[in-house]
């Protein structure tokens, strides 16, 4: 993956509690592990915590010092981690109205992320669906939904995968000209909406096959996963499984379940220590979890021997 475009995965939450940053750092190490240069970036603006996940009292520097213009560019922000190959941009030091970012400096934050030199770029997102969570996550076509399977959190993670969905498709129609030929099928159908992508795509493909198959070729190009967080031995296993197949049924795009991550009270212990859970329970179900969600995630020809020395 060296001198390529880095690999870029928003990671978001339907509700607060669901584990975000958690996972988000653990994934972070395990990718560093394997000698890949590795990014985290809070963006969990007025609530972030990752560094103290990953084992960083006090990173320094912030994200605020880019919005502020006290550095010159994005990647004076960037600080190394405790973690060989694992790098930082906080949040921890933010100015209190962050959260409000303005729709030129979130733009500034998205064109400038994208141009940071690493193989892996790890996106730590705010809990729910406000703008800001929803542009961060279309930075890239490939990201990851986090859920725990509490029914409040299955409903919320939902409504997020319902709404990055219809935002970029609203997206795709402006940037190629397919206004018209969304207003016209919906006036030939009045179900022909965003909400209802396929019927939509059948209607613009009828009318202008040429643009209807870039529109086809365009959804396709998504690739979004899910994981189950916190799991008990009481949860369904099949859970995750499940609501990728309702995601493809009702919005008609690929979503893939990476699997499992078992509840463990040590968590809260090694958040308490300011120290990486991996680090301090290597051997556990959740470790173990972890490592496997992260095999899935890598490139079939990387993932057996990813696997090997992921297990080392």
């Amino acid at each position: 993956m060296k001198n390529a475009a880095p690999c870029i995965w928003p990671i978001g939450g339907g509700k607060g509690g669901t584990g975000k940053s958690f996972f988000s750092g653990s994934l972070g190490i395990l990718l560093a592990k394997l000698g890949h240069r590795t990014l985290l970036v809070d963006l969990d603006l007025g609530a972030a915590n990752l560094h103290t996940i990953i084992g960083l009292p006090h990173a320094g520097k912030s994200l605020s010092d880019f919005i502020r213009k006290k550095v010159t560019c994005l990647e004076e922000t960037v600080v190394p981690t405790p973690v060989p190959n694992l790098y930082l941009i906080s949040g921890a030091m933010n100015a209190l109205d962050i959260a409000n970012l303005a729709h030129e400096q979130k733009a500034k934050i998205l064109r400038n992320i994208a141009k940071l030199p690493y193989d892996f770029i790890l996106l730590d997102l705010g809990a729910g669906t406000s703008f800001n969570t929803i542009d961060f996550f279309l930075l890239s076509d490939s990201g990851i939904f986090l859920t725990t399977p509490e029914p409040t959190s299955i409903e919320n993670i939902y409504r997020l995968i319902r709404s990055v969905y219809f935002r970029k498709i609203r997206q795709i129609l402006k940037a190629h000209s397919f206004k018209i030929l969304a207003e016209e099928a919906q006036q030939r159908n009045d179900k022909a909406t965003v909400s209802n992508p396929g019927l939509l795509l059948a209607m613009v493909k009828e009318l202008d096959p040429e643009k209807g198959m870039l529109l086809e070729r365009t959804m396709e190009d998504f690739s979004f996963r899910l994981a189950v967080n916190q799991f008990r031995k009481q949860d369904n296993p099949h859970l995750g499984e499940l609501m990728c197949g309702i995601v493809r049924k009702h919005l008609g795009f690929k979503i893939d379940f990476i699997g499992n991550v078992a509840f463990d009270d040590r968590v809260h212990n090694a958040v308490c220590k300011t120290s990486p859970f991996l680090e301090l329970y290597p051997y556990t179900q959740t470790a173990l979890d972890l490592r496997e969600c992260c095999r899935r995630l890598l490139p079939e020809k990387e993932a057996p021997s990813a696997a090997q020395r992921i297990a080392e």
